[in-house]
Protein backbone atom coordinates (compact mmCIF):
# COMPACT_ATOMS: atom_id res chain seq x y z
CA UNK A 1 0.00 0.00 0.00
CA UNK A 2 1.63 3.84 -1.08
CA UNK A 3 1.86 5.76 1.70
CA UNK A 4 -0.75 9.05 2.18
CA UNK A 5 0.14 12.38 0.31
CA UNK A 6 -0.23 16.07 1.70
CA UNK A 7 -0.41 18.60 -1.03
CA UNK A 8 0.94 21.60 0.34
CA UNK A 9 -0.80 24.43 1.74
CA UNK A 10 -0.53 28.00 2.67
CA UNK A 11 1.54 29.06 5.77
CA UNK A 12 0.26 31.78 7.58
CA UNK A 13 2.00 34.38 9.68
CA UNK A 14 -0.21 34.59 12.77
CA UNK A 15 1.32 37.34 15.32
CA UNK A 16 4.35 38.06 15.97
CA UNK A 17 6.32 39.75 19.40
CA UNK A 18 9.59 41.09 20.81
CA UNK A 19 11.39 41.94 23.73
CA UNK A 20 12.49 45.54 23.82
CA UNK A 21 15.97 45.78 22.33
CA UNK A 22 18.62 46.31 24.81
CA UNK A 23 22.57 47.59 24.38
CA UNK A 24 24.80 45.03 24.92
CA UNK A 25 27.79 45.52 27.62
CA UNK A 26 27.79 45.88 31.30
CA UNK A 27 25.42 48.97 31.23
CA UNK A 28 22.94 47.79 28.78
CA UNK A 29 19.71 47.13 30.59
CA UNK A 30 19.72 43.20 30.09
CA UNK A 31 23.28 42.79 31.03
CA UNK A 32 21.85 40.69 34.10
CA UNK A 33 18.55 39.06 32.65
CA UNK A 34 19.51 35.97 31.00
CA UNK A 35 19.05 34.78 26.92
CA UNK A 36 17.04 31.98 27.28
CA UNK A 37 14.47 34.36 30.30
CA UNK A 38 14.07 36.58 27.17
CA UNK A 39 12.62 33.93 24.49
CA UNK A 40 10.94 33.06 27.07
CA UNK A 41 9.08 36.21 27.75
CA UNK A 42 7.79 36.79 23.57
CA UNK A 43 6.55 32.92 23.91
CA UNK A 44 4.37 33.42 27.08
CA UNK A 45 2.81 36.99 25.58
CA UNK A 46 1.93 35.49 22.12
CA UNK A 47 0.12 32.77 24.25
CA UNK A 48 -1.43 35.24 26.24
CA UNK A 49 -2.28 37.60 23.62
CA UNK A 50 -3.65 34.74 21.86
CA UNK A 51 -5.93 32.47 23.90
CA UNK A 52 -7.81 30.73 21.76
CA UNK A 53 -4.98 28.58 20.78
CA UNK A 54 -4.13 25.52 22.79
CA UNK A 55 -0.47 24.93 24.15
CA UNK A 56 -0.73 21.75 23.45
CA UNK A 57 -1.54 22.27 19.03
CA UNK A 58 2.02 23.67 19.16
CA UNK A 59 4.10 21.13 16.76
CA UNK A 60 7.39 22.87 17.01
CA UNK A 61 9.16 25.38 18.42
CA UNK A 62 12.35 26.98 16.88
CA UNK A 63 14.56 29.37 18.30
CA UNK A 64 17.80 30.64 16.71
CA UNK A 65 20.91 31.99 18.23
CA UNK A 66 23.99 32.62 16.58
CA UNK A 67 26.40 32.19 19.63
CA UNK A 68 25.19 28.34 21.08
CA UNK A 69 26.80 28.91 24.57
CA UNK A 70 25.43 29.50 28.21
CA UNK A 71 21.97 30.51 28.64
CA UNK A 72 22.37 30.51 24.58
CA UNK A 73 22.71 26.91 24.17
CA UNK A 74 21.48 23.88 25.71
CA UNK A 75 19.29 23.39 22.34
CA UNK A 76 17.22 26.61 23.16
CA UNK A 77 14.25 25.67 21.35
CA UNK A 78 13.36 22.86 23.81
CA UNK A 79 14.75 24.21 26.92
CA UNK A 80 12.75 28.07 26.28
CA UNK A 81 9.54 25.76 25.42
CA UNK A 82 9.93 23.98 29.08
CA UNK A 83 10.75 26.97 30.76
CA UNK A 84 7.81 28.85 29.42
CA UNK A 85 5.05 26.39 30.43
CA UNK A 86 4.40 24.92 27.14
CA UNK A 87 3.56 20.81 27.47
CA UNK A 88 6.18 18.57 27.71
CA UNK A 89 4.66 16.80 24.55
CA UNK A 90 6.21 19.66 22.42
CA UNK A 91 9.38 19.31 20.95
CA UNK A 92 12.03 22.08 20.16
CA UNK A 93 15.16 22.84 18.52
CA UNK A 94 17.60 25.16 17.50
CA UNK A 95 18.98 26.98 14.88
CA UNK A 96 21.86 28.87 13.62
CA UNK A 97 22.53 31.06 10.29
CA UNK A 98 23.92 34.36 12.22
CA UNK A 99 22.44 37.02 11.54
CA UNK A 100 19.25 34.98 9.49
CA UNK A 101 18.73 32.73 12.01
CA UNK A 102 14.73 33.81 12.91
CA UNK A 103 14.38 34.35 9.25
CA UNK A 104 15.31 30.60 8.97
CA UNK A 105 13.38 29.09 12.06
CA UNK A 106 10.16 30.31 10.34
CA UNK A 107 11.28 29.65 6.70
CA UNK A 108 12.77 25.76 8.01
CA UNK A 109 9.06 25.35 10.27
CA UNK A 110 7.09 26.79 7.22
CA UNK A 111 8.33 24.06 5.22
CA UNK A 112 7.06 21.51 7.82
CA UNK A 113 3.66 23.25 7.70
CA UNK A 114 3.61 23.64 4.30
CA UNK A 115 4.52 19.85 3.79
CA UNK A 116 1.77 19.24 6.04
CA UNK A 117 4.02 18.21 8.78
CA UNK A 118 3.28 20.50 11.32
CA UNK A 119 0.10 22.61 12.12
CA UNK A 120 1.06 25.31 14.37
CA UNK A 121 4.95 26.82 15.23
CA UNK A 122 6.65 29.56 17.58
CA UNK A 123 9.79 30.52 16.02
CA UNK A 124 11.96 33.23 16.89
CA UNK A 125 15.18 33.93 17.95
CA UNK A 126 17.43 35.46 20.02
CA UNK A 127 20.75 37.46 21.05
CA UNK A 128 22.22 38.50 24.00
CA UNK A 129 25.67 39.56 22.83
CA UNK A 130 26.61 41.32 26.25
CA UNK A 131 26.89 37.68 27.77
CA UNK A 132 27.70 36.13 24.48
CA UNK A 133 29.79 38.80 21.88
CA UNK A 134 29.49 37.21 18.37
CA UNK A 135 32.46 34.69 17.28
CA UNK A 136 33.06 34.09 21.32
CA UNK A 137 34.47 30.73 21.26
CA UNK A 138 34.31 29.96 17.88
CA UNK A 139 37.63 28.77 16.12
CA UNK A 140 37.59 29.03 12.28
CA UNK A 141 39.78 26.24 10.62
CA UNK A 142 43.01 27.79 9.50
CA UNK A 143 42.49 26.64 5.76
CA UNK A 144 40.03 29.62 5.13
CA UNK A 145 42.99 31.93 5.01
CA UNK A 146 45.50 29.21 3.82
CA UNK A 147 44.27 28.62 1.48
CA UNK A 148 42.66 31.53 0.27
CA UNK A 149 38.71 30.43 0.59
CA UNK A 150 38.37 33.89 1.69
CA UNK A 151 39.32 37.29 1.71
CA UNK A 152 40.67 38.10 5.59
CA UNK A 153 38.27 40.67 5.82
CA UNK A 154 35.28 38.55 5.28
CA UNK A 155 35.73 36.84 9.02
CA UNK A 156 34.87 41.03 10.34
CA UNK A 157 31.50 42.38 9.33
CA UNK A 158 32.52 46.11 9.18
CA UNK A 159 35.37 45.13 7.13
CA UNK A 160 32.58 43.72 4.62
CA UNK A 161 30.79 46.77 4.35
CA UNK A 162 34.02 48.92 3.95
CA UNK A 163 34.24 46.86 1.10
CA UNK A 164 30.97 46.71 -0.29
CA UNK A 165 31.65 50.89 -0.31
CA UNK A 166 34.46 49.93 -2.61
CA UNK A 167 32.07 47.92 -5.24
CA UNK A 168 29.41 50.84 -4.95
CA UNK A 169 31.90 54.21 -5.36
CA UNK A 170 28.43 56.32 -5.91
CA UNK A 171 27.67 55.04 -2.24
CA UNK A 172 28.89 57.80 -0.25
CA UNK A 173 29.33 57.71 3.36
CA UNK A 174 27.42 61.12 3.26
CA UNK A 175 24.82 58.75 1.41
CA UNK A 176 25.16 56.47 4.88
CA UNK A 177 24.97 58.75 6.67
CA UNK A 178 21.52 60.20 5.34
CA UNK A 179 20.40 57.05 5.49
CA UNK A 180 20.97 56.67 9.02
CA UNK A 181 19.80 59.95 10.30
CA UNK A 182 16.59 59.17 8.08
CA UNK A 183 15.92 55.55 9.52
CA UNK A 184 16.69 57.57 13.63
CA UNK A 185 13.62 59.72 12.35
CA UNK A 186 10.94 57.37 10.91
CA UNK A 187 11.81 55.26 14.01
CA UNK A 188 10.80 57.95 16.18
CA UNK A 189 7.85 59.00 14.12
CA UNK A 190 6.84 55.43 14.54
CA UNK A 191 7.64 55.05 18.01
CA UNK A 192 5.33 58.71 18.24
CA UNK A 193 2.27 57.14 16.47
CA UNK A 194 2.30 53.92 19.10
CA UNK A 195 3.37 51.37 16.01
CA UNK A 196 6.32 50.28 17.93
CA UNK A 197 5.15 49.54 21.47
CA UNK A 198 2.45 47.30 19.67
CA UNK A 199 5.10 44.85 18.53
CA UNK A 200 6.90 45.22 22.18
CA UNK A 201 6.56 42.78 25.53
CA UNK A 202 7.77 44.52 28.61
CA UNK A 203 10.57 42.82 30.48
CA UNK A 204 11.18 42.90 33.71
CA UNK A 205 15.17 43.56 34.37
CA UNK A 206 17.34 43.46 37.33
CA UNK A 207 20.65 45.50 37.96
CA UNK A 208 23.04 46.64 40.87
CA UNK A 209 20.28 49.46 41.14
CA UNK A 210 17.34 47.13 41.86
CA UNK A 211 14.18 45.75 39.54
CA UNK A 212 13.41 47.43 36.66
CA UNK A 213 10.86 47.07 33.43
CA UNK A 214 12.07 47.42 30.20
CA UNK A 215 9.50 48.64 27.74
CA UNK A 216 11.35 50.76 25.29
CA UNK A 217 14.16 50.03 22.86
CA UNK A 218 17.27 51.39 24.49
CA UNK A 219 19.39 51.97 21.49
CA UNK A 220 17.80 54.95 19.55
CA UNK A 221 19.57 58.60 19.41
CA UNK A 222 16.40 60.52 18.25
CA UNK A 223 17.45 63.72 16.73
CA UNK A 224 20.71 63.18 15.30
CA UNK A 225 22.16 64.90 12.86
CA UNK A 226 24.15 64.16 9.56
CA UNK A 227 26.63 66.70 11.25
CA UNK A 228 26.66 64.74 14.19
CA UNK A 229 27.30 61.10 12.35
CA UNK A 230 30.40 63.20 10.52
CA UNK A 231 32.29 63.11 13.14
CA UNK A 232 32.29 59.78 14.31
CA UNK A 233 35.33 57.38 14.47
CA UNK A 234 36.13 54.74 11.50
CA UNK A 235 37.18 51.86 13.42
CA UNK A 236 37.67 49.21 10.74
CA UNK A 237 39.23 51.80 8.38
CA UNK A 238 41.39 55.05 8.60
CA UNK A 239 39.16 57.23 6.46
CA UNK A 240 37.07 54.81 5.94
CA UNK A 241 32.85 55.48 6.04
CA UNK A 242 31.70 52.79 8.39
CA UNK A 243 30.51 54.21 11.69
CA UNK A 244 29.09 53.43 14.74
CA UNK A 245 25.95 55.61 13.31
CA UNK A 246 25.47 54.62 9.64
CA UNK A 247 25.68 50.71 11.37
CA UNK A 248 23.34 48.69 13.76
CA UNK A 249 24.80 48.31 17.25
CA UNK A 250 25.84 45.04 19.27
CA UNK A 251 22.44 44.42 21.32
CA UNK A 252 20.17 41.97 23.21
CA UNK A 253 16.90 41.00 21.88
CA UNK A 254 14.74 38.12 21.33
CA UNK A 255 11.85 37.95 19.12
CA UNK A 256 8.86 34.93 18.19
CA UNK A 257 6.17 34.42 15.95
CA UNK A 258 3.27 31.97 15.53
CA UNK A 259 3.00 29.96 11.94
CA UNK A 260 0.38 28.11 11.17
CA UNK A 261 -1.45 26.28 8.42
CA UNK A 262 -3.82 28.83 6.95
CA UNK A 263 -6.54 25.89 7.50
CA UNK A 264 -6.02 25.21 10.62
CA UNK A 265 -5.63 29.18 11.61
CA UNK A 266 -9.05 29.10 10.61
CA UNK A 267 -9.92 26.18 12.12
CA UNK A 268 -8.84 27.38 15.48
CA UNK A 269 -9.88 31.31 15.19
CA UNK A 270 -6.55 32.63 14.54
CA UNK A 271 -5.61 35.78 13.26
CA UNK A 272 -3.95 35.93 9.96
CA UNK A 273 -1.72 38.74 10.01
CA UNK A 274 0.32 37.61 6.20
CA UNK A 275 0.65 34.31 4.23
CA UNK A 276 3.98 33.19 2.89
CA UNK A 277 4.49 33.42 -0.84
CA UNK A 278 7.86 31.88 -0.79
CA UNK A 279 11.47 32.50 0.34
CA UNK A 280 15.31 32.15 -0.80
CA UNK A 281 19.04 32.01 0.34
CA UNK A 282 21.99 32.63 -1.70
CA UNK A 283 25.36 32.64 -0.66
CA UNK A 284 28.00 35.26 -2.02
CA UNK A 285 31.24 36.01 -1.66
CA UNK A 286 31.90 36.47 1.94
CA UNK A 287 34.03 39.65 1.63
CA UNK A 288 31.08 41.82 0.39
CA UNK A 289 28.31 39.30 2.75
CA UNK A 290 26.18 43.05 2.75
CA UNK A 291 25.04 42.27 -1.17
CA UNK A 292 23.35 39.03 -0.23
CA UNK A 293 20.26 40.89 -0.25
CA UNK A 294 20.31 41.07 -3.93
CA UNK A 295 20.55 37.59 -5.13
CA UNK A 296 18.76 35.79 -2.92
CA UNK A 297 15.43 38.28 -3.68
CA UNK A 298 16.43 37.75 -7.74
CA UNK A 299 16.27 34.39 -6.76
CA UNK A 300 12.62 34.50 -4.85
CA UNK A 301 11.59 36.29 -7.41
CA UNK A 302 12.28 34.26 -10.29
CA UNK A 303 10.75 31.21 -8.33
CA UNK A 304 7.57 33.01 -7.80
CA UNK A 305 7.01 35.19 -11.12
CA UNK A 306 6.65 38.56 -9.40
CA UNK A 307 8.88 41.44 -10.09
CA UNK A 308 10.44 44.26 -8.06
CA UNK A 309 7.74 46.38 -8.85
CA UNK A 310 5.21 44.23 -7.07
CA UNK A 311 6.72 44.74 -3.67
CA UNK A 312 5.11 47.37 -2.12
CA UNK A 313 6.70 47.34 1.09
CA UNK A 314 10.07 46.35 2.04
CA UNK A 315 11.43 45.32 5.75
CA UNK A 316 15.26 45.35 5.32
CA UNK A 317 17.72 44.38 8.14
CA UNK A 318 19.67 47.83 8.53
CA UNK A 319 23.06 45.91 9.68
CA UNK A 320 24.79 48.75 7.85
CA UNK A 321 23.30 51.51 5.93
CA UNK A 322 25.75 50.95 3.02
CA UNK A 323 24.08 47.37 2.77
CA UNK A 324 20.71 48.73 1.97
CA UNK A 325 21.45 51.27 -0.60
CA UNK A 326 23.04 48.97 -2.42
CA UNK A 327 19.87 46.48 -2.43
CA UNK A 328 18.14 50.01 -3.51
CA UNK A 329 20.52 50.98 -5.84
CA UNK A 330 20.32 47.30 -8.02
CA UNK A 331 16.69 48.00 -8.36
CA UNK A 332 16.45 51.53 -9.07
CA UNK A 333 15.03 52.34 -5.62
CA UNK A 334 15.25 55.80 -4.28
CA UNK A 335 17.48 56.05 -0.87
CA UNK A 336 13.96 57.53 0.69
CA UNK A 337 11.41 55.50 -1.10
CA UNK A 338 8.51 55.53 0.99
CA UNK A 339 8.13 51.85 0.65
CA UNK A 340 11.32 50.78 2.43
CA UNK A 341 11.78 50.57 6.37
CA UNK A 342 8.42 52.47 7.23
CA UNK A 343 9.10 52.35 10.76
CA UNK A 344 13.01 52.92 10.59
CA UNK A 345 15.11 49.92 11.20
CA UNK A 346 18.11 48.62 12.81
CA UNK A 347 20.39 51.31 12.90
CA UNK A 348 17.60 52.52 15.12
CA UNK A 349 16.30 50.09 17.11
CA UNK A 350 19.41 47.64 17.34
CA UNK A 351 20.02 44.38 15.53
CA UNK A 352 20.73 41.43 17.97
CA UNK A 353 21.95 39.14 15.40
CA UNK A 354 19.71 35.80 15.19
CA UNK A 355 16.88 37.58 16.30
CA UNK A 356 16.53 40.36 14.09
CA UNK A 357 14.55 38.44 10.93
CA UNK A 358 11.23 37.98 13.23
CA UNK A 359 11.55 41.45 13.96
CA UNK A 360 10.87 42.65 10.32
CA UNK A 361 8.22 40.14 9.50
CA UNK A 362 6.31 41.21 12.98
CA UNK A 363 6.20 45.11 11.65
CA UNK A 364 5.45 43.93 7.75
CA UNK A 365 2.84 42.14 9.15
CA UNK A 366 1.42 45.36 11.70
CA UNK A 367 1.76 47.44 7.85
CA UNK A 368 -0.29 45.02 5.58
CA UNK A 369 -3.02 45.52 8.41
CA UNK A 370 -2.94 49.64 7.62
CA UNK A 371 -1.99 49.20 4.21
CA UNK A 372 -4.95 47.10 1.96
CA UNK A 373 -4.21 48.46 -1.07
CA UNK A 374 -0.66 46.68 -0.86
CA UNK A 375 -0.51 42.95 -1.91
CA UNK A 376 2.72 41.59 -1.76
CA UNK A 377 5.55 42.90 0.93
CA UNK A 378 9.24 41.51 1.29
CA UNK A 379 11.71 40.70 4.49
CA UNK A 380 15.15 40.33 3.49
CA UNK A 381 18.99 40.66 5.71
CA UNK A 382 22.50 40.29 4.77
CA UNK A 383 24.02 37.10 6.37
CA UNK A 384 27.77 36.49 7.63
CA UNK A 385 30.24 34.60 5.75
CA UNK A 386 28.79 35.50 2.62
CA UNK A 387 24.77 34.79 2.19
CA UNK A 388 21.39 36.46 1.65
CA UNK A 389 18.05 35.52 2.63
CA UNK A 390 14.40 36.68 1.08
CA UNK A 391 10.86 35.98 2.30
CA UNK A 392 7.97 37.09 0.30
CA UNK A 393 4.84 37.60 1.70
CA UNK A 394 0.72 38.31 0.77
CA UNK A 395 -1.66 40.88 2.50
CA UNK A 396 -4.49 38.66 3.51
CA UNK A 397 -6.38 42.04 3.88
CA UNK A 398 -5.59 43.42 -0.10
CA UNK A 399 -8.30 45.08 -2.17
CA UNK A 400 -7.45 44.87 -5.25
CA UNK A 401 -10.53 47.97 -5.95
CA UNK A 402 -8.36 50.12 -3.90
Amino acid sequence: MAPSTTSQRNVVFVDGIRTPFGKAGPKGMYAETRADDLVVKTIRELLRRNPQLDPARIDEVAVAATTQTGDQGLTIGRTAGILAGLPETVPGFAVDRMCAGAMTSVTTTASGIGFGQYDVVIAGGVEHMGRHPMGEGADPNPRFLADRLVDPSALVMGNTAENLHDRFPSITKDRTDAYAVASQNKYDAAKKAGFIADTLVPVATRSASGWGLATEDEPPRPGTTIEDLAKLKTPFRPAGRITAGNAAGLNDGATAAILAGEDTANELGLPVGMRMVGFAFQGVDPAVMGIGPVPATEKLLARTGLKIEDIGLFEINEAFAVQVLAFLEHYGIADDDPRVNQWGGAIACGHPLASSGVRLMTQLSRQFAQRPDVRYGLTTMCIGLGMGGTVIWENPIFDGAK
